[in-house]
């Protein structure tokens, strides 16, 4: 049992790596880096990429203030700054293991606050929830202004919605909602019929108080605010980088904001902070507005790996003011 534990954790952080770096070594396969080492050390404006970084830190303080606010219609009450040190110490560990991050900032508040770990996964759930709309009502406003460029990314990319639905028949389709209805039948007669289950229920009942947090938070304007402002963060991350380079900066706010929807989405492809799904789709976005090939490629790989650095360091600095606070308790 310990053996298979031990293979499925390995896979869990094995595969992503492969994954992602498949992905990298195709896209980079016969790429010419002297040229991309020209245009990080010589060419690129600095001072603009240092500035996009201060965005990235932003994005995610915002993401541990907004979230201590769904934590307290809970009674739970944990200080902001370590709402804030989980969330850079989660964006970290996601490094390592893709989709830990969510886990790993619940086990911290738990560890420093005393706050509830299952409450807090729900109220992580929450947040997953209206991030995911948001983004999803911004992608709809996108495709529908953008339709054709977005026609010729599914084209390029081989992928075809026409024909991903024509190949589910009417069957399939009853054939599915059937399975999803039988699976939830069960799962509810197991957790209100065996009794070693109880456990189980009062966490799922936590989880639940968590996710339907949102309605008890006092200011929903605020959280509001504080929900634009997390993504309007993580835009001009991107987007501010776009006057780092001579080949970019005159693209525009359309290829900004299309090429940032698109490389959103594939971050769901579970690789280290996206990588290699990221790359191709944001490069793919680029070159239809024009970009050359080795221009984008080149933007990609710079972009990608001076803000990727960023997540790591703000992990260390959270995990060294919480050892330090640590050890200031125990003294």
């Amino acid at each position: 049992m310990k053996s298979k534990e031990t293979i499925k954790k390995t896979l869990n952080i094995v595969v992503p790596f492969l994954l992602g770096g498949a992905i990298l070594w195709w896209m980079y396969r016969d790429f010419d880096f002297k040229s991309m080492e020209q245009t990080f050390v010589h060419d690129m404006n600095w001072g603009w990429m240092l500035f996009s970084l201060i965005f990235g830190v932003t994005a995610q303080m915002f993401r541990g203030i907004r979230w201590k606010q769904t934590l307290e219609p809970m009674g739970e009450r944990p200080s902001t700054m370590d709402c804030i040190h989980a969330v850079f110490i989660s964006y970290a560990s996601s490094l390592i293991i893709p989709r830990s991050g969510e886990l790993s900032r619940c086990g911290i508040l738990a560890k420093y606050d005393g706050t509830s770990f299952p409450k807090a996964l729900g109220t992580v759930v929450t947040e997953r929830i209206i991030d995911s709309l948001l983004l999803l009502a911004i992608t709809a406003v996108v495709i529908i202004s953008q339709l054709a460029i977005f026609n010729t990314f599914f084209d390029q990319t081989g992928v075809s919605i026409e024909d991903t639905l024509r190949g589910f028949t009417t069957t399939g389709y009853l054939v599915t909602a059937i399975c999803l209805a039988i699976t939830i039948a069960f799962l509810w007669y197991a957790l209100h019929r065996f009794t070693f289950m109880t456990k189980l229920r009062q966490v799922v009942d936590k989880v639940k108080e968590g996710i339907l947090s949102l309605r008890g938070v006092k200011n929903k304007w605020l959280f509001a605010f504080y929900t634009i402002a997390i993504w309007l963060s993580y835009f001009l991350h991107y987007w501010i980088t776009f006057r780092c380079f001579g080949f970019t900066e005159g693209l525009g706010f359309t290829a900004a904001i299309v090429s940032f929807i698109v490389g959103s989405i594939s971050v769901i492809v579970p690789t280290p902070n996206g990588a290699g799904p990221w790359h191709f789709a944001v490069k793919t976005i680029l070159i239809l507005y024009g970009l050359a090939d080795t221009d984008a490629v080149t933007f990609v790989l710079i972009v990608h790996t001076v803000q990727t650095a960023l997540v790591p360091l703000l992990g260390i600095y959270s995990l060294i003011c919480l050892g330090i606070r640590g050890k200031n308790q125990n003294a």
